[in-house]
């Protein structure tokens, strides 16, 4: 599957930095990251993708992490991209992980941001209630829409979130471009440990929030045998969304652990 894209470019034409390649995580898409891809651009050449189901990529059955491991592959061989820095964030992460056990040669360096490499057990089940709501409500307005997901998410912030995918259609509704139902087939596997057998074997990095549950030191040991050589960095007053809700520090580390590599 060819996965829609930001893409940067090259910065110049003597520019020899490996493209910094970026995964969004469940219900997110390229987007969310445009205030950081201005950053990194100055530098580099950044790739950000919509993975399947989500952004303006195509909507298909199976979200497998080797599935959608495969489309990042298949869409970066599409651009000429053999080598990379990678980064995940949640999802993303997951699809991170199983893309650099499957492909070592090709991803230069790992970053996964506030995943472990470990099933979970926690639901979305109020996100998809309120996602079904708005669905079934039609709503004209993004106002509407917010009032239809609060009877299901109380949180402004996710609402906010679950907002960016809204668009409206020909005939003024508005209606998700994410693929609800495939999203909502595969939610077994999207929960699911990554795909791939052994360890990745590069430099990598492990950041979570601080005030997140996504990884724990309980993990340590799973990370430990999927990311060897992975130091572990945690953003103080951070939460799940750790790139959004700090990122001065986000990118502070990032940039300390490239300088280091």
């Amino acid at each position: 599957m060819q996965l829609h894209c930001i893409d940067t470019g090259i910065v110049d034409a003597d520019d020899a930095t490996r493209p910094l390649v970026v995964l969004h995580g469940l219900f997110g898409s390229a987007d969310n990251w445009r205030s950081h891809i201005k950053q990194w651009q100055q530098t580099r050449r950044v790739v950000a993708l919509d993975l399947r189901n989500h952004g303006r990529s195509p909507h298909a059955p199976g979200m497998r992490y080797a599935q959608m491991a495969e489309d990042v592959a298949e869409s970066l061989g599409a651009l000429e991209i053999t080598q990379f820095d990678l980064l995940g964030h949640s999802m993303g992460g997951k699809v991170a992980i199983t893309l650099a056990r499957q492909r070592p040669q090709a991803v230069a360096s790992l970053i996964v941001a506030d995943i472990a490499p470990v099933p979970y057990e926690h639901g979305h089940d109020e996100i998809f209630a309120a996602m079904r709501r708005v669905v079934e409500g039609q709503p004209e307005s993004r106002r509407e829409a917010d009032a239809l997901m609060a009877e299901s998410v109380d949180v402004a912030a996710t609402r906010q979130f679950l907002a960016t995918n809204l668009v409206r259609d020909d005939d003024g509704i508005l209606r998700w471009r994410v693929g609800l139902d495939e999203i909502a087939d595969g939610y077994a596997d999207i929960i699911a440990a990554p795909d791939g057998e052994g360890a990745y074997p590069g430099p990598a990095l492990l950041l979570r929030g601080g005030d997140s549950t996504y990884v724990r030191d309980a993990h340590r040991e799973a990370v430990a045998a999927v990311m060897p050589e992975a130091t572990w960095q945690t953003l103080e007053g951070a939460g799940h969304w750790l790139h959004a809700e700090q990122p001065e520090a986000f990118q502070q580390a990032l940039s300390r652990f490239f300088a280091a590599i």
